[in-house]
């Protein structure tokens, strides 16, 4: 039984938080240390959820029986080093719905991949009649479903790190891990090994029955499970990275034409594969697989074909923010390719990207405050390296150096808040200008048109 609960954050999940724990009984205060959205804050009204921002209440917040954390609150925030040494306990809001739902829940999380795994996977369900939902780090807060009375027999969730953290009775019915790379290692003391056992939070109550999906090459993942996994071994399916060129997708007896799945790039192969292996073991058909794979469109900003403007394809992959996701992205290139990277360099290590330069990646077009560690990185390997301080500016410089059959790769390895808001804006300005050249260049063709259709009146 809930008692005096406090949700620390009213963003999607803490909105959500509240109104489920008010909901099953619970005595609900929240504090959002920043402000809070006007609409946020006339739903806790109407609830009569009292709240408090632009700072916290810390008497009253240690003295609650459960808090509920944003997942965008570090653990080493004072406050909530105060609460656990008070031995208060402290959940995410996936652990909260996780014991309040029946849902057979399909858990994913990643360093890459995680999103369009868990999109085509709730589609794949979704087409083939499932009553299935979709929630944690994507759509509408899981919490939220479960205040609205909603709870699908199957629910996917997306989980980042952050969340896994304050999970613990969470029990998955089945796994997937898609990769996992050095990524938000300041969350971590800056150690890989943190960051590893976070993510392995998935799998810390995995049965035998249970199916766990991961990438067996992964180059973590394996010595991770010896070092920090002592649960059973069955139902570990351990994928094999699949041919970039091959004809088909082998998944068990499985087999699908390559060239006519909805992604690409290997690590697209493999997404597709952990998703089909997923489905595989819930029972699903082949033939309806294939239906969900034919009528499937990935997330925007995922390798996203934007548009081809003067025989020039056009490339928004904005969410690669780390230098492991560029490298599958490059990896993709089938044709020369002028690069755009740059942003908060998060002490990347570039190495990995350095048998790309030359072939396909013909230029290199650094977008971003402070380009130093790029430049640092690639001006040995290229002569064709500029800098530029908008995105307007980086499309104008990467079109100088493409012609027809080319394409030009927005793939930054860097997150985006020296310039944008967050990697969305940063996709939605470049596919925003590139719309405005499109129109300006339609223009002047209908332009030219009408004089010529004039001229030969004359």
């Amino acid at each position: 039984m809930l008692e005096q609960v406090v949700v620390l954050g009213a963003g999607e999940s803490g909105l959500g938080a509240a109104l489920l724990a008010q909901k099953k009984g619970g005595n609900v205060f929240v504090s959002d240390a920043g402000s809070i959205r006007a609409d946020r804050a006339d739903i806790l009204r109407a609830a009569g959820i009292p709240f408090e921002q632009g700072g916290h209440s810390e008497e009253r917040i240690l003295a609650a029986q459960l808090i509920i954390k944003s997942p965008g609150i570090p653990d080493t925030a004072p406050l909530i080093q105060k609460a656990s040494a008070a031995g208060i306990p402290i959940w995410d809001e996936i652990e909260l719905a996780a014991r309040y739902s029946s849902a057979k829940v399909i858990g994913i999380t990643g360093s890459n991949g995680k999103t369009t795994t868990t999109a085509l996977l709730y589609h794949l369900l979704k087409t083939a009649g499932y009553a299935v939902g979709l929630g944690g780090n994507i759509g509408q807060s899981w919490a939220m479903q479960l205040a609205q009375g909603q709870d699908d027999e199957y629910m996917v969730l997306e989980l980042s790190s952050f969340q896994l953290d304050r999970c613990y009775e969470l029990a998955p019915e089945l796994m997937i891990l898609t990769n996992v790379s050095p990524d938000h290692l300041d969350r971590y003391g800056y150690e890989m090994d943190n960051y590893l056992a976070s993510k392995l939070r998935l799998i810390q109550n995995k049965t035998a029955e249970q199916p766990f999906i991961y990438p067996k090459e992964d180059p973590y993942i394996p010595a991770g499970l010896k070092r920090y996994y002592q649960g059973p071994t069955a139902n570990c399916l351990a994928q094999d990275w699949p041919e970039l060129n091959a004809k088909e997708l082998w998944v068990e007896d499985w087999a699908f034409v390559q060239d006519q799945l909805p992604l690409v790039g290997r690590h697209n192969l493999m997404n597709m594969k952990m998703a089909l292996q997923a489905v595989k073991c819930l029972g699903m058909s082949q033939e309806m697989a294939q239906k969900g794979l034919d009528s499937f469109e990935n997330h925007p900003h995922r390798l996203e074909k934007v548009m081809v403007l003067g025989g020039v394809q056009y490339i928004n992959d904005s969410k690669a923010t780390n230098v492991e996701a560029v490298y599958y992205a490059l990896e993709a290139m089938q044709a020369p390719t002028v690069w755009i990277v740059g942003g908060v360099d998060k002490g990347n290590d570039y190495s990995s990207l350095f048998p790309f330069i030359g072939q396909p990646v013909k230029a290199i077009v650094c977008l971003g405050v402070d380009n130093r560690p790029i430049r640092a990185a690639f001006a040995a390997k290229t002569d064709y390296i500029v800098e530029a301080a908008s995105m307007a500016e980086a499309i104008k410089l990467a079109s100088l150096y493409a012609q027809a059959g080319d394409n030009i790769l927005l793939s930054p390895a860097c997150a985006s808040f020296d310039l944008f808001k967050n990697y969305i804006d940063r996709g939605d300005q470049f596919k925003a200008i590139l719309e405005e050249q499109r129109q300006l260049l339609e223009k002047g063709h209908n332009m030219e048109m009408n004089l010529t259709l004039n001229r030969n009146k004359k």
